[in-house]
């Protein structure tokens, strides 16, 4: 009786394990700071302040970017790279949301928070992919006539093909909430309850994205035009890249967690994967396409293109240059003609118009032909010399 009563007074006196894991405010964190939180300032996890400094560090970068981009947007003068600032510009704020979109990852999971995360993590990717899909179609085009699409048409593209990514995840959103707020699903009803093949299924039209992303700026890389052909490098670099960071970070969300029995690695999973493949894109994509912005004298692959586009793009520096020769000589030449017209004889027919200066001819005169003097030989002409 003395060992169960000290039991029981032991239960009662000392708190559970996972009343102590929800009350234990972790090391870093104020009291004052809600528990979702937690990872956010927790020194014990670091990932979560690792990722939260990358994600930060990726948000300003990202400002400062767009800052430089419209500030060299009035500086390209070339109508073919205009056409693509505003693709350019929309792939950008992907890449602003993706680094905004870790944190719903590193705090604690809600109703809300898994809402975003299951509509916003597909749809900003899609938007990045699409403007790289929209950008090689126009490359196709530039790289073998080195004129395309106007910027307006590839921007509907990019836009047409985002919404639809971004129309699947309303509807599987809608309908996956219908599901679990029915009353035979209250236990399943909160919106994290997903299976990870489940979101990855929804991932199948940004998949589709990163192949197309991939495969259309190959052609790009055997036209003519050098300038387009590093375009099309970058896009089909990113693109491999995107696509290694998207195998293993799926292979890692369906099967690697569960065998390393870390069950919630899954949150960091993606939320690594939103951290690396916003660098990539900022890297390899789109500083890159700052630097061609700043670039002149777009050239060719061959000389003889290139003096061919020199002599129709320049024919008025042509002009000037021999202007200047000709003022810098113009007191020499005019002085050799002033001499070359004194040497010259005077010929008594060089002032004779064929009219006698005595009947001088008026417009009301030249009405008619009849009043026209009709010219004679003079035998005297130095008579009439003016």
């Amino acid at each position: 009786m003395g060992a169960i009563r000290d039991a029981v007074s032991l239960n009662l006196t000392t708190p559970s394990v996972e009343f102590q894991n929800l009350s234990a405010v972790p090391m870093g964190c104020s009291r004052d700071v809600p528990s979702i939180f937690y990872f956010l300032c927790d020194l014990n996890a670091a990932w979560g302040i690792i990722l939260e400094a990358l994600a930060g560090l990726g948000i300003i970068c990202s400002l400062l970017l767009a800052v430089i981009f419209l500030a060299l947007a009035p500086s390209v003068m070339r109508d073919e790279r205009k056409g693509s600032l505003g693709i350019n510009f929309m792939f950008l704020f992907g890449v602003f949301g993706l680094f905004s979109l870790v944190f719903a990852f590193i705090i604690g999971p809600n109703t809300a928070v898994c809402e975003v995360r299951r509509f916003l993590f597909g749809v900003l990717f899609a938007l990045c992919f699409a403007s790289l899909v929209a950008h090689s179609v126009r490359l196709n085009y530039l790289a073998l006539h080195n004129h395309g699409p106007g910027g307006g048409l590839i921007f509907l593209l990019a836009t047409g093909l985002f919404l639809v990514e971004a129309v699947i995840n309303a509807e599987w959103l809608l309908i996956t909430n219908v599901r679990h707020n029915l009353p035979s699903a209250i236990s399943i009803g909160h919106p994290c309850n997903i299976d990870n093949q489940d979101f990855v299924t929804s991932l199948v039209y940004v998949m589709f994205l990163i192949l197309a992303a991939l495969i259309i700026p190959c052609p790009v890389l055997c036209g003519h035009y050098l300038p387009w052909k590093r375009h099309g490098k970058y896009i089909v670099v990113t693109a491999f890249l995107s696509l290694s960071i998207w195998v293993i970070w799926i292979v890692m969300y369906l099967y690697g967690n569960d065998k390393l029995g870390q069950r919630y690695w899954d949150d960091p999973v993606l939320a690594i994967a939103l951290v690396s493949n916003g660098w990539v894109f900022i890297f390899f994509y789109f500083i890159p396409e700052l630097l061609e912005m700043t670039r002149t004298g777009y050239g060719y692959e061959t000389e003889t293109l290139n003096m061919i586009k020199r002599f129709e793009e320049r024919p008025p520096s042509f002009i000037m240059e021999n202007r200047a020769f000709t003022m810098e000589n113009l007191e020499m030449t005019d002085h050799v003609e002033t001499i070359k017209i004194q040497d010259k004889p005077v010929s008594p027919y060089s002032n004779y118009c064929g009219l006698y200066p005595t009947l001088p001819l008026y417009p009301s005169d030249v009405e008619t032909v009849n009043h026209v003097p009709l010219p004679r030989i003079s035998m005297e002409p130095w008579r009439y010399r003016l």
